[in-house]
């Protein structure tokens, strides 16, 4: 199911997306609005407020069952409804259920009708995913050209079969479109984290270069926890602002390439909200091995960075003078706390006039 299938909005969050409707030219495959029974049966001028923001059940709009409560409490079998089978109006039915077994009550199992033919499964997509078919194909172009943007793109393609004279050919011509949608402005996917100063195209959290070769190779699976057939590659696609409610950002410039392993930790929370709680984890350390030791570490590419590398009666009392401001200015756009904190201890060393070259001279 695509990103420009039938799109699936909460009625609870109906007054975030009903401006959208025109904005997406109410979306190329329709949507249905989705209702929860408690919505449904409890609310006495709900037939009113679906009539009044244009939704008719069976026709753009469902009830949704998600829990055995709501299907015991107001059955649908019970109402003569039937269970919806279309993804565009008539939807030919009034409900969809997807209720999971439990064991913890007699009769447990699970529940599930709507959109579970062989043709028909699932009712769309969530709204927060969609995207229209002029987007997706934009976005296509600017991640072949950050594919290019990798420092070893051409060596790779070419290893992986390539001819050298398709690599340039290729290489030059989704440059040209990309310049000629307006897709190639340097200063917003340098702003957007998805390639560096040097026009190479860099992981949006950790900001190391990308090799090429990581869309080749498979993920590395933990000796004796191997899952057949895993086709995980190393290198993914990549939401800088991540997918939300209330913001259509499967789009040009919100896209980028990214380590498995660091989208898998930024996930939902997005990526300024996790350098800040990996700032703070960080931070924890810090304050713990000083607390335990009287020890301060650090160099002038962040705080006590190397705490993860040193064990802490490695650690020496260091701080070098060069670059340092510079780099907590930086911080303070990316991780403000953690910027504070680094401020704080660099101002506590200046006063008390550490003489920063012997130390230097000790390194």
């Amino acid at each position: 199911m695509g990103r420009t299938s039938t799109v699936l909005i909460p009625y609870s969050f109906w007054s975030n997306w009903s401006s959208s409707l025109n904005k997406e030219q109410f979306f190329e495959k329709g949507f249905i609005a989705l209702i929860s029974p408690t919505e449904y049966f409890y609310n006495e001028n709900i037939q009113s407020e679906l009539a009044e923001k244009g939704l008719v059940l069976g026709e753009n709009a469902l009830v949704f069952y998600e829990t055995r409560d709501q299907w015991n409490s107001n059955n649908p079998i019970n109402l003569n409804w039937k269970a919806a089978q279309n993804r565009v109006n008539p939807l030919d039915g009034e409900y969809v259920a997807r209720i999971s077994a439990t064991t913890a009550t007699e009769n447990g199992e699970k529940i599930i009708y709507g959109f579970n033919t062989t043709k028909r499964k699932g009712a769309g997509i969530r709204v927060y995913e969609y995207a229209s078919t002029e987007n997706i194909k934009k976005c296509r172009i600017q991640l072949e050209v950050l594919v290019w943007f990798c420092f070893d793109s051409e060596v790779v393609a070419k290893s992986n079969g390539m001819p050298e004279c398709d690599v340039i050919t290729r290489k030059k011509e989704i440059i040209k479109q990309c310049l000629n949608q307006g897709l190639l402005d340097l200063n917003k996917l340098i702003d957007a984290r998805v390639i560096n100063k040097n026009s190479k195209t860099i992981c949006p959290l950790c900001l190391e270069e990308l090799s090429a070769q990581g869309f080749f190779n498979r993920m590395q699976q933990a000796e004796g926890r191997k899952a057949v057939g895993l086709t995980i590659t190393q290198l993914n696609l990549f939401h800088i602002e991540e997918l939300k409610s209330g913001y259509f950002n499967h789009r040009p410039y919100n896209l980028g390439w990214g380590h498995h392993h660091c989208n898998v930790v930024v996930k939902d929370s997005g990526i300024k909200e996790t350098i800040e709680w990996m700032a703070t984890i960080l931070q924890r350390n810090v304050d713990e091995v000083i607390n335990r030791t009287g020890i301060i570490y650090m160099d002038d590419l962040s705080l006590a960075a190397g705490l993860f590398f040193h064990q802490p009666t490695q650690i020496m009392q260091e701080f070098i003078a060069n670059g340092v401001q510079e780099h907590i200015n930086a911080l303070k756009f990316t991780a403000p706390s953690f910027a504070a904190a680094i401020q704080n201890r660099y101002n506590d060393i200046q006063n008390k006039n550490y003489e920063i070259q012997r130390l230097k001279d000790m390194m």
